[in-house]
């Protein structure tokens, strides 16, 4: 593999972009000091170099900026819904117009190379998109009642203040999917984006303050202080829901801490992702799913593939063939013309991985390409294919969130989904055969809430996004995700004939 360590990125660029991000809160329409005046500083993963300083928010905060949710909840959710919509339209235009400064600064705060940066702006996008035809359609009942005694009204109204939570590894898609329909169903927010990665939601918020979007609608916290300032927001009664994409065990106290309030609640958690290959799969197009589902975002994604459960009889040719490519990517910073593999979010995501490599190596998995971190500056690790791992490697059952490849090999259709469903995590799975009949076979019987058929690469707005078991509840994208924000009421009318 190639190793690109100077950037052509060029500095004036850089800190022209920089400098036109907002740096405090969002709050009731303005941009507002912390309350004590406390900063986050925001480093660049490729270089290990401070970027950018923004307000870190107390609980108090915190607390302000629901105030500000609740206060503008019941005059937005009369807000026609054409309105609403109207302005998500403007905001995605807005985003389209700026998709290269969008791009560059995802790049700059988290690492992902500008052709991966600009493709985020895209489906990002969608989710404006999507939710500003959604929020016109937003439907309900009317029929008589089976008695024939009266007359069932069904309509949908908005679940009221909502608290998000959004991740680092994808700062501009996790906030338009859940502010879109938020927002396109009638629901303020306090949106709280991860402190790794906090620019791009505050450009974002800028922008939609741009669109028309009025005072209080979305207010935006950056913390360090997430755990004690979610305690308290989650514990005010004025909150009604709360969506989090993230770690299965912070999502489970997340839930703890839900329950007092019975609050709503929309979990996007951890994943352990399996990638079947049968020996009837097309291996041309097998290898590059594959590339597709690990690589992507350095495999620093929910959705990414963990386990590569190949069948016995082509497992050495696909290992063989991956590995090749592998190997032949470019480590670099994301900047850079050509690189394909950014950086880890941060050193202990290195550490993490190396001992990860380096248990399953030690216990006998078959080593193929990389497998070590990278000398700084930024926190690099090779991208790295192990063949022949198996039970009691760390690597089989633990998420990997990193660019490592882990073979696992299996005998017949029984075997693999066996292994596939050996997981505590059910988000996504991808299976590689050209037989129909077992295709249908593995949609029914893999257990994840999600499945790509022949393809490496499954998210899209327009569909259901989201896992069963402990990769979470509730559902983002597509018909499903606006319902996350609406609640049913139903009236009853007596009979217009009856005495």
């Amino acid at each position: 593999m190639t190793i690109v360590m100077n950037s052509a990125l060029d500095e004036a660029k850089e800190a022209d972009l920089l400098a036109g991000i907002p740096d405090r809160l969002f709050i009731g329409g303005e941009w507002v000091e912390a309350e004590h005046h406390r900063v986050i500083e925001v480093i660049d993963p490729s270089t290990g170099r401070r970027i950018a300083s923004v307000a870190d928010a107390s609980v108090a905060d915190g607390i302000r900026a629901l105030d500000a949710a609740a206060a503008a909840q019941a005059d937005w959710s009369r807000t026609p819904a054409r309105v609403r919509g109207e302005i998500l339209r403007r905001a995605f235009d807005l985003l389209q117009q700026r998709t290269e400064q969008f791009a560059l600064l995802m790049t700059l705060e988290m690492g992902k190379p500008l052709a991966e940066a600009r493709g985020e702006v895209a489906y990002g996008g969608e989710f404006l998109r999507w939710f500003a035809e959604e929020a016109v359609r937003i439907h309900g009942r009317y029929g008589a009642n089976p008695e024939g005694t009266g007359t069932m009204i069904v309509t949908q109204r908005p679940v009221g203040p909502c608290y998000l939570i959004t991740p680092w590894n994808f700062p501009l898609a996790m906030a338009t999917r859940k502010l879109g329909p938020a927002l396109a169903a009638g629901c303020t927010v306090v949106i709280k984006p991860a402190s790794l990665t906090p620019l791009t939601t505050l450009a974002l918020v800028a922008l939609l303050e741009e669109a028309g979007l009025p005072k209080g609608v979305v207010n935006v916290i950056t913390t360090t202080s997430t755990a004690r300032l979610s305690e308290a927001v989650l514990g005010d009664h004025r909150l009604r829901k709360v969506s989090f994409t993230g770690s299965t065990p912070v999502g489970v106290g997340l839930l703890k801490l839900a329950a007092p309030n019975v609050l709503r609640t929309s979990m996007e958690l951890g994943g352990n992702a399996p990638f079947i290959v049968f020996d009837d799969a097309d291996l041309d197009a097998a290898v590059e799913g594959a590339l597709a589902a690990k690589f992507r975002n350095m495999g620093q994604a929910c959705t990414a593939a963990n386990r590569f459960i190949v069948q016995e009889g082509i497992a050495d040719e696909f290992a063989a063939r991956l590995a090749e490519r592998v190997r032949a990517m470019r480590v670099g910073r994301g900047t850079d013309e050509g690189v394909t593999v950014g950086p880890l979010i941060d050193h202990k995501a290195v550490g993490n991985t190396q001992r990860l490599v380096d248990d399953a190596v030690g216990k006998g998995a078959v080593l193929l390409a990389g497998g070590s971190a990278i000398d700084g500056p930024g926190s690099f690790f090779e991208p790295t294919v192990l063949d022949r791992v198996a039970d009691g490697m760390s690597i089989k059952v633990e998420e990997i969130f990193a660019p490592v490849v882990a073979i696992i090999r299996f005998t017949d259709e029984a075997d693999a989904v066996r292994i596939a469903n050996d997981s505590e995590y059910g988000l996504v799975g991808y299976v590689f055969t050209q037989d129909f009949k077992r295709g249908q076979r593995m949609i029914d019987q893999v257990d994840t809430g999600m499945m790509g058929l022949n393809v490496g690469v499954v998210s899209n707005a327009a569909a259901p996004f989201g896992g069963v078991k402990q990769s979470g509840v509730g559902r983002e994208g597509g018909l499903e995700g606006i319902h996350e924000y609406l609640e049913a009421k139903y009236t009853l009318v007596p009979d217009a004939y009856s005495a």
